[in-house]
C-alpha cells in the first residue's frame, strides 16, 4: 500500500511516498481505507526528530494521528460494518504508523461513525484537536461563569478551545492578530485581546482585559512558562507540549497527553454531535493529495495557516 514516510529526520523534503504491507486488523481492531489524513504541528515534530531509539521502531516511520475513510476490514469481536464512514485517532509511535497511509488499522475503540453531514476531509481534523480540548477543559474543570483564556486562538486548537468553552458556560477571553480578529470573534470569544510574539506583551494585553488573571488557559499558542503571568493565583493552566513547570502562585499546570485518549471514540463522537448541533466548526484550510505531504509541512511551519490542512488518499 501507499503511505507517507520518513526514513530519517529532517526537513519536509524527507517526506516520501513509501510501499508498505497491507495490515491486518486482529481482534478488536479496524482496518480503515483512508480518506483523509489532517496535518498538525505534532506531526512535523515527529518528522523532525524521528522514533525514538527507546521505541524501537524502524523506518521508514509514518506521522498522522487523525483521519478519516471507510471500514474496509474488521477483526474478530468487531461490530464496525464494512463501508461504513468513520474517523478514529491513531499514534504514530508503533509499528504500523500512524495515520499517513492507505489503510490503518486502529482499536475498535479508537473509532467514530462520520455524520452524513460532516466531509471526510472535516471529520480528519476532529478526533485528535477535540480530544485535546475536552481533555483540557476536563482536567482544568472550571465552573460555570469562569473565565477561560485562550492564547494562539485563531488556529485549530484554539478555535475549539473558544467553541467547546462556550459550551461549558464559560466567559472566553481570546487572543487575536488584527487579521484574524473577526474570526476569533465569530467563534464565540467574548473578549478579543491583541497577540503578539513578544510573550511580555502578550500577558499585558491580557491582563488589561482580566486584571486579576484568568481563571484557566489553554495555552495553543505554545507559551508554556510565559504564559503563567495570564493565569490568576490558584488558576490552572493547560499545555500542549508537555511542559508542566515549574509553576508560581499556586497555579496548577496540566500537560494535555493525546496519547492517553487513542481509545475515546466515544469521546470523538461527542464532539461530532456538537458538530451537528453547530457549537462546533470544523475548518479545513485546504485539502492536497498525500503525495504534497511536503507542500502541507511548509506551508503549516510558515505559519498563517487557518484551519487545518488536510492530505486525501
Amino acid at each position: 500500500m501507499r503511505a507517507i514516510g520518513v526514513r530519517s529526520p529532517g526537513g519536509p523534503e524527507v517526506l516520501e511516498t513509501v510501499e508498505l504491507p497491507v495490515p491486518e486488523p486482529g481482534p478488536g481492531e479496524v482496518r480503515i481505507r483512508t480518506t483523509a489524513a489532517a496535518v498538525n504541528p505534532t506531526d512535523t515534530v515527529f518528522r523532525q526528530v524521528g522514533a525514538r531509539p527507546e521505541e524501537g521502531l524502524a523506518p521508514p516511520w509514518v506521522p498522522g494521528m487523525e483521519l478519516a475513510g471507510v471500514v474496509d476490514a474488521v477483526g474478530a469481536g468487531v461490530e464496525w460494518g464494512l463501508g461504513r464512514r468513520v474517523m478514529a485517532i491513531v499514534t504514530p509511535r508503533r509499528p504500523l504508523g500512524g495515520a499517513y497511509a492507505e489503510r490503518v488499522v486502529v482499536a475498535a475503540d479508537a473509532v467514530a461513525a462520520v455524520p452524513d453531514a460532516i466531509s471526510d476531509a472535516e471529520a480528519a481534523t476532529l478526533p485528535m484537536n477535540g480530544l485535546t480540548v475536552a481533555s483540557a477543559l476536563h482536567h482544568m474543570a472550571l465552573p460555570q461563569g469562569a473565565v477561560l483564556g485562550v492564547t494562539g486562538a485563531a488556529g485549530a486548537v484554539g478555535g475549539y478551545a473558544i467553541e467547546l468553552g462556550r459550551v461549558a458556560g464559560l466567559r472566553v477571553v481570546a487572543d487575536s492578530a488584527e487579521r484574524d480578529r473577526d474570526l476569533v470573534a465569530g467563534l464565540g470569544a467574548d473578549v478579543v485581546v491583541p497577540a503578539s510574539r513578544d510573550a511580555a506583551a502578550e500577558v499585558a494585553a491580557f491582563r488589561e482585559a482580566v486584571p486579576e488573571g484568568v481563571d484557566g488557559l489553554v495555552d495553543a499558542a505554545v507559551l508554556d512558562a510565559a504564559a503563567l503571568g495570564i493565569v490568576r493565583d490558584g488558576g490552572v493552566l493547560a499545555t500542549v507540549r508537555f511542559w508542566s513547570g515549574p509553576t508560581e502562585r499556586d497555579i496548577r499546570v496540566h500537560p494535555v497527553k493525546v496519547r492517553d485518549h487513542l481509545h475515546d471514540g466515544d469521546g470523538i463522537a461527542r464532539l461530532a454531535e456538537l458538530v451537528l448541533a453547530g457549537q462546533l466548526t470544523l475548518r479545513v484550510a485546504d485539502e492536497l493529495p498525500a503525495e504534497r505531504a511536503a507542500e502541507a509541512h511548509r506551508r503549516l511551519e510558515a505559519g498563517g495557516v487557518r484551519g487545518r490542512l488536510v492530505l486525501t488518499f
